[in-house]
């Protein structure tokens, strides 16, 4: 599913205009992504948290030479799903088999 999709679905399900929806749908992930920027999780119950989390330095190869190099440490964002999110894929996930 795609942000346009999500957005079609959405407006369809509350009968708001797409345009309306996209804007929330934008300022969301906006503020999601700025919140975390900053160094503060964003925790939404049931579906999961958002947070900055530090990525120690290692050693790593050059997929082209096999040559070592060193990775830098660094700060990457991380998704951690809700057990409600959770739960919801794995019986999803069993239904198709």
């Amino acid at each position: 599913m795609t942000k346009t999709d999500l957005i079609r679905l959405l407006a369809t399900e509350t009968n708001q205009s797409q345009a309306s929806v996209g804007d929330v749908v934008s300022t969301l992930l906006r503020v999601v992504m700025e919140t975390v920027a900053a160094g503060q999780p964003v925790l939404i119950p049931g579906f999961g948290t958002f947070k900055a989390t530090s990525r120690a330095a290692r050693l790593g190869k050059n997929p082209a030479t096999g040559a070592e190099l060193e990775i830098p440490a660094t700060i990457v964002p991380k998704f951690t799903p809700g057990t409600t999110f959770k739960n919801l894929v794995r019986d999803g996930a069993e239904m198709e088999d």
